[in-house]
């Protein structure tokens, strides 16, 4: 039960919708899902056969069919069912999938009109079909200069499921689609199956040549393969195609097998792949295409970037190893002295994987002295780099070793051994389950490391979710990876700001932010625990009500706040210039132990100056018959509270004036901030002592902040306490500083001396502390051993 909806051109969906037919001859439609996934291009969408040629209201009207599909989900991209159409009692079952379903909210464009169908339940109830957008585009790139000129060739246009093709004597060859082998990345390759003007029925199929290849049984196989492995090695992107004369016996079979596939309810897609294992055989090579495929720009200095930065870059390709080879070196991943080893399915039909594996981890411990190295940087310059290529094939059998093979140990575990000692890993051939199956791999090694996962296509989406970072570009090839990633930036390039500027300015502040909201509440509290020794345990308060709640909401909070927004410590055109700053940040080492303790430390003993401070400059006093204190001096009298506030005054001064010594990045709005909480610090405690308000019950702080400010002694207490607490943490700085500086700080120093203009003419190499070969240097373990899978 459902309802026929006339859209026209320029409206939107009001809900979801299976169409019926559409304005246009060959029943296609243009829609636009900018508003669901984002994507700005035109999809194109075809109506079944059988109900294309449906133009009016009455032809409409009149179709009766059933319709049976699966339950909703929100995948947008997946949608199975089928539809059975009845024509003269007799019914006619067609699939559906994704391509046949218009979703609620997309818009229809450069087409009048078409008819749909709406349901009227909760389950979909749908009548049309939409062909898949890229149906002929995935099938022969059509496009019509696709073909060169020379060859005499050019594709004209697809009308009515028939190509038009102009050949060389300029006439029109027409070729009936009958049926579209889908793509996917797991059998790398697609099909159509067409029928020639004269009755002729072939299958052509193109993909990968590792999937075309062992499923030729003729043609000019060596000479073909020997092209291919030239053209892959130039780093251009190889295409083999090939093709399969059907007899309408086997075309009958055919679509009797992918009938029953796609006719399915259940296990869909599985049962396609395997139909279409069984179609896509005893193939005829025609020959193969190369095309160019550009690197980003600057992606090789992005790349060279990380790698001085301490990161470990890894590909995860689907492309052929050669071209991946290739486009490794083009990009700097791999450098003409890295020595290349190889766990390929090539040298393991030669050895078994046990020995591969035993052989490459003997030449790169050998190598290191049967040390594992974090990061190739941090080796000598005498050492080799080496790098490692590994294919599907093979990563499937290290992740899935044979049952007869006895001796098979633990090959996860040797194969992650050889990666930490290589500078860079290339895997090709690899499919969507197996680069994610990379980054798990990684994320669960023992050193537990960081993983960052960039991709900008559907492929990379199940890597993108398995790293803990995922970022995803905004490319041609959809915008998946984007929808699925936690950071979507335009180019590849833009990696580089991300991590080495965003990234460092980031882990700086939050660790910070961390570390300091611990040290001033720490100063915070233990006052008020030691006190409770000189109060009897009695559960009086050390501070006052007021300052209790607005210790954290007012007086403290907006510096830090402001301090972990836009703190610099380096400029950034110096972080960019120098991406091995990024390794005085690497392996969490502000955010480690020693670093908490440190803080911790701090805080208690700038408590006990505090409490303990102000306690024995008024220990000169004597105890008046009213419980009050009366120094000798100044006859000024100084009470439970007067004593709290003093402390508390202290208290806010001191981490305030500590978060203005950590601050390397001054504005205008850092001085209003710091100075506005002081300067509001003052001005609330002149308030709340200095008026009688009305509605409380009590008035303990009527004029005791005025009076405690009458006092000298008062104010050369604040000021010694201030400069006690914060003496050693200053003393400590500028002694490590001088001894030990790390890299960072050596720059800082010489930004200060250039006023700022260090980036300008300075080189930065000479500013780095010098590597030792023996000894402890502050920083010098700083590196990132996380491998960050691409």
């Amino acid at each position: 039960v459902g309802d026929v909806v006339l859209v026209k051109e320029d409206e939107s969906f009001p809900c979801d919708l299976i169409l019926l037919s559409s304005s246009r001859d060959d029943g296609t439609c243009y829609v636009t899902t900018a508003s669901l996934d984002g994507e700005s291009s035109h999809k194109t969408y075809y109506a079944v056969q059988d109900t294309k040629a449906y133009y009016t209201e009455q032809e409409v009207d009149s179709i009766h069919a059933t319709i049976e599909c699966e339950q909703p989900q929100p995948d947008l991209y997946k949608f199975v069912g089928r539809i059975n159409i009845y024509m003269d009692n007799e019914a006619v079952a067609r699939p559906l999938g994704s391509e046949n379903l218009l979703l609620r909210g997309a818009t229809l464009k450069n087409t009048e009109y078409i008819y749909a169908l709406q349901s009227n339940k909760n389950v979909f109830l749908l009548i049309t079909l939409l062909t898949f957008s890229t149906i002929l585009i995935l099938s022969w790139s059509g496009v019509p200069d696709f073909w060169p000129s020379w060859l005499g060739f050019t594709y004209l246009r697809l009308k009515d499921s028939h190509m038009e093709i102009l050949n060389r004597e300029d006439e029109i060859e027409r070729f009936e689609l009958l049926e579209v082998l889908t793509f996917d990345s797991v059998r790398r390759r697609m099909s159509v199956i067409v029928r020639s003007s004269t009755g002729e029925l072939y299958l052509f199929c193109k993909g990968a040549d590792s999937s075309i290849f062992p499923r030729v049984i003729s043609g000019k196989v060596d000479q073909v393969r020997a092209r291919v492995e030239h053209n892959a090695v130039e780093g251009l992107r190889t295409l083999c195609v090939a093709y399969r004369p059907l007899s309408p016996e086997q075309y009958q079979e055919v679509c009797h097998l992918l009938s029953g596939a796609k006719l399915a309810l259940q296990d869909r897609d599985k049962r396609l792949a395997e139909a279409y294992d069984l179609i896509e055989k005893d193939l005829i090579l025609l020959g193969a295409t190369a095309v160019e495929d550009r690197l980003q720009e600057k992606a090789a200095d992005t790349i060279e970037s990380l790698h001085k930065a301490g990161m470990k870059v890894w590909v995860l390709t689907g492309d052929k190893m050669e071209t991946a080879a290739a486009t490794c070196y083009a990009s700097k991943l791999f450098r003409r002295n890295t020595q290349i080893l190889e766990l390929t399915t090539k040298r393991t039909e030669e050895q078994s994987l046990h020995d591969v594996l035993f052989d490459l981890s003997r030449t790169v411990l050998r190598q290191h002295g049967g040390m594992t190295r974090d990061t190739f940087s941090g080796l000598s310059g005498d050492c080799t780099d080496y790098g490692l290529i590994i294919d599907g094939a093979t990563l499937s059998a290290v992740m899935r070793p044979g049952q007869e093979d006895s001796n098979s140990g633990n090959y996860k575990e040797i194969f992650l051994e050889i990666c930490r000692n290589c500078s860079a890993v290339l895997c090709c051939r690899m499919a969507p389950l197996q680069k994610a199956q990379i980054v798990k791999l990684i994320k669960a090694s023992k050193e537990h490391p960081i993983t960052l996962a960039i991709g900008d296509g559907a492929n990379d989406v199940s890597m993108i979710l398995e790293a803990h970072v995922g970022i995803g570009i905004m490319g041609k090839e959809g915008r998946q990876a984007v929808r699925n990633s936690d950071y979507a930036i335009p180019k590849f390039k833009h990696l580089k700001k991300m991590l080495l500027v965003h990234g460092h300015y980031y882990y700086i502040r939050i660790s910070e932010l961390v570390q300091y909201f611990f040290y001033k509440n720490v100063c915070f509290i233990f006052p008020q625990f030691l006190y409770q020794f000189f109060c009897g345990f009695s559960q009086q308060p050390l501070y006052d009500t007021a300052y209790l709640t607005l210790y954290n909401i007012s007086f403290t909070s907006l510096p830090i706040l402001l301090y972990s927004l836009i703190e610099q410590h380096i400029n950034m055109d110096i972080l960019k210039k120098d991406p091995s700053l990024y390794r005085d940040i690497a392996k969490n080492c502000l955010l480690r132990w020693p670093i908490f303790i440190y803080w911790t430390v701090l805080g208690v003993y700038d408590a006990i100056v505090m409490f303990f401070g102000a306690y024995f400059l008024f220990d000169n006093t004597t105890f008046t018959s009213n419980g009050q204190l009366m120094t000798t001096n100044t006859q000024m009298m100084f009470g439970n509270w007067t004593f709290g506030t003093l402390v508390f005054t202290v208290l806010v001064f001191t981490v305030t004036f500590k978060l203005a010594l950590d601050t390397h990045y001054w504005t205008w709005i850092n001085h209003f901030v710091i100075w506005g909480s002081l300067i509001f610090f003052v001005v609330f405690s002149l308030l709340w002592g200095g008026i009688i308000w009305p509605f409380l019950n009590y008035q303990r702080m009527y004029y005791v902040f005025m009076q405690m400010l009458s006092s000298g002694p008062a104010w050369l207490s604040i000021i010694l306490l201030i400069t006690a607490s914060l003496l050693p943490d200053v003393v400590k700085k500028v002694i490590w500083r001088a001894l030990w500086p790390t890299t960072t700080e050596r720059i800082q120093n010489a930004d200060k001396l250039y006023k700022g203009q260090l980036s300008e003419f300075t080189p930065l190499a000479s500013l780095h502390a010098p590597l030792k070969a023996s000894g402890h240097r502050r920083g010098s373990g700083n590196q990132r051993n996380a491998p960050n899978p691409r």
